[in-house]
Order: C-alpha cells, then sequence, then structure tokens
C-alpha cells in the first residue's frame, strides 16, 4: 500500500523502502516466534518480559506502538505478537476506517485478549480518533444513535483486547492517541550481521544457495532495511541464472548489484543525482529545498520524505538554515575535490577558465593537509 506522502516515487527504485507487488511472497517469509525474529534485540527483549508477565496474569497484552521507517519488520513483529500470546489478529489501516461505524464492526468482533492491528495509524481520521480512546483506556464502547432530538448514548462494554498501532510518522500522531499506549518502541536500521541473518533464513525458504560473501555483500548494500535485502537478494537469483551459477557468491552479487546502478554502500543513481546536483551546481551548497526541487526535477515532499533520509542517516548532507549543503564525506565518496570554502584554512581562488569551482588539489592532499575528514 502507498503512502499519500511522497513514498510513491520509491515504487520503481529497488531500493525502496516501501512494499511493491514483487515482494508478494514477503508474507510467507515473516517469522512467527521471537527467536526467529532477528535484530531490533532490545524491543525483542523487552516484549518478551511483557508478554510472559500478561500470559501469566491472563490479561491482554497492553497497546503496543510501534515506528520506523518503512520495511523494518512492523507489521511482521505484530504479527509475532499475536502468535506468541497465542490469539487471533485482526488487520487494517488507518485510511480504511473512515467512519466511526466502521471501528465500532472492528472492535465488537474482537474475542478476549485479541490483537487488532491498524497500520499508517498517523492517518486515521480524527472523529474516529475519539471513539477510540474510551477503547483503549476502558474497553469502553460510546456510539451516538439516532439524530436531532431523538439522538441518544450508547456505552457498549467490550472485551479486553490489544492495540498494536505502527506508522511511518510518529509525529503526526496526536499526543492523547500517543499516551495511551504502553509500550513505545521505535525500531531501527538494522546492521548488517543481522541482514545476513535473515537474507541467510529467507535464502533457505526460497531454496536459494548463497555463499558467506554473498550474504555480505548483499547485506551491506541494502541500506539496513530488511525489505530491500529481500528484493536483492531474489534479483541476485535472476543475475546467477543469467550467469549459469548455482550459487549467489561475490561475483554474481558484484555484477547484479552494479548492473541495478547500487554502489557500495547502498547508493542507487537517484542518490548520486542528488548529490551531484548540489555538489556541482551549487558548489556543495546551502541550497534551498524549492530550488534544489526545481534543479532535480523532484518535488518537495519527495525530496524530504524519499531521498534525503538515507543521506542524512549516513552523513552525506546536512540540513542549515541557509538550505542543504554537502559534507566532506559526500566530496569524498564522490570521489571529488571539495570547494574552497569547504576546506579548513583553505583560501578562495578563482575559476579556472573551464568554469570549476573547486581547487586543483587532490583529495589526498587536501586530507593529508587537513587532518583527520569532519
Amino acid at each position: 500500500m502507498m503512502d499519500n506522502y511522497g513514498y510513491e516515487a520509491e515504487e520503481d527504485r529497488i531500493i525502496g523502502r516501501v512494499k511493491q507487488p514483487s515482494d508478494v511472497d514477503e508474507k510467507t517469509l515473516r517469522p512467527l516466534r521471537l527467536e526467529d525474529y532477528s535484530g531490533q534485540e532490545k524491543i525483542k527483549k523487552n516484549l518478551r518480559i511483557f508478554i510472559e508477565a500478561a500470559k501469566k496474569r491472563g490479561e491482554s497484552l497492553d497497546h503496543v506502538l510501534l515506528y520506523g521507517p518503512p520495511g523494518l519488520g512492523k507489521t511482521t513483529l505484530a504479527g509475532i505478537i499475536a502468535n506468541e500470546m497465542g490469539v487471533g489478529m485482526h488487520i487494517t489501516t488507518g485510511p480504511s476506517i473512515e467512519k466511526a461505524g466502521d471501528l465500532a464492526a472492528l472492535l465488537t468482533n474482537i474475542e478476549e485478549n485479541e490483537v487488532l492491528f491498524i497500520d499508517e495509524i498517523h492517518r486515521l481520521n480524527r472523529n474516529v480518533e475519539e471513539i477510540l480512546y474510551p477503547a483503549m483506556e476502558d474497553f469502553k464502547l460510546d456510539l451516538m444513535i439516532g439524530k436531532g432530538p431523538a439522538a441518544r448514548s450508547m456505552r457498549l462494554d467490550l472485551p479486553h483486547f490489544t492495540l498494536i498501532g505502527a506508522t511511518t510518522r510518529a509525529g503526526m500522531i496526536s499526543s492523547p492517541l500517543r499516551d495511551r499506549f504502553g509500550m513505545i518502541n521505535h525500531l531501527e536500521l538494522y546492521e548488517t550481521p543481522d541482514l545476513m541473518q535473515i537474507l541467510k533464513r529467507d535464502a533457505g525458504l526460497l531454496g536459494i544457495n548463497i555463499s558467506e560473501d554473498g550474504l555480505q555483500n548483499i547485506a551491506s548494500r541494502s541500506r539496513g532495511t530488511p525489505r530491500i535485502a529481500i528484493r536483492l537478494l531474489k534479483r541476485m537469483r535472476d543475475f546467477a541464472m543469467y550467469m549459469e551459477k548455482d550459487i549467489i557468491d561475490k561475483e554474481v552479487s558484484d555484477f547484479g548489484l552494479k548492473q541495478l546502478d547500487i554502489d557500495e554502500i547502498g547508493l542507487d543513481n537517484i542518490d548520486r543525482k542528488m548529490l551531484m546536483t548540489i555538489a556541482d551546481i551549487f558548489a556543495g551548497g546551502p541550497v534551498g529545498l524549492d530550488t534544489l526541487a526545481a534543479t532535480t526535477g523532484e518535488d518537495q515532499v519527495t525530496i524530504e520524505d524519499v531521498y534525503e533520509p538515507f543521506l542524512l542517516q549516513n552523513g552525506f548532507i546536512q540540513k542549515t538554515s541557509r538550505g542543504r549543503m554537502l559534507t566532506m564525506r559526500a566530496f569524498k565518496h564522490l570521489g571529488m575535490t571539495p570547494p574552497p570554502s569547504f576546506i579548513p584554512g583553505g583560501k578562495a581562488s578563482q575559476a579556472n577558465a573551464s568554469g570549476s569551482q573547486y581547487q586543483n588539489i587532490s583529495i589526498d592532499d587536501w586530507q593529508n593537509s587537513n587532518g583527520e575528514e569532519e
């Protein structure tokens, strides 16, 4: 399901974090137990304690909010919670609950201690959200029957249930709703060893032979996201068949990732286009968001929600009061010499005859003369 906040632009990107039509077998690959879920160790440890305590008391688990970038396993974790509790799970999304009656139908069909999972909970209708407050707090459902002078309020008792909300935008959830969650968990990007464990497990389920260096190569370029890693694994399987090899090794993965324009840290051609635009046209910045959008042909929301997060997380760009600027790390990754204003203690020089805005020194000379990269 596509989000309306710029994620549509990722639909055609192999390294896009949102779910794509090609991810048809994602559901069958999801683990069902906490011990099979790789990564997010702190969250797993706490959930295991809370689940065991709730089961011993014979009560429903407290409400859980899961937030973080797309593709990190929020839906998977919700399914694991329901499975570990030994109860059923009802799945819906925020935009699909349009009126109070829709929510009432969901809540009245829930059995004792079951889980209601609402994806994209930040997009709940505000009127629906008001109905949800007493349901979460007191397990009561307040409904208005009739209209006009004959209207009356009715309060229904609900079975104790667990609401699990998932969102990519925790800041858009209202404070009253957020405060009613007993457990708020932020899913972090995955480390390469955790992604390797996920890929190894999924390769076995898909019947794909893959070597240790093949696992390392794919995991290290997956932008810390299991969904991207699994998608790349399936694409590498295609390249292995093309190369007539029965195993995905470093040779196959190097060839396949190069064909997909994914470099050694997971940047693709769109990411590099963004960096090159700021470096080449704007001499490393600063450049305003509206100007950057006009130059790259992308709208501002797409730049902020799709392209910038990974570049910011990896220290390639920085936001300042004057606009976006590249960092020294970005120039080094692009193999470009930073402009004079970026070199500590460097003196500005006139542009040469070709119009270049960069000093005629190499990156190595700059690093040797200025010490560690800032």
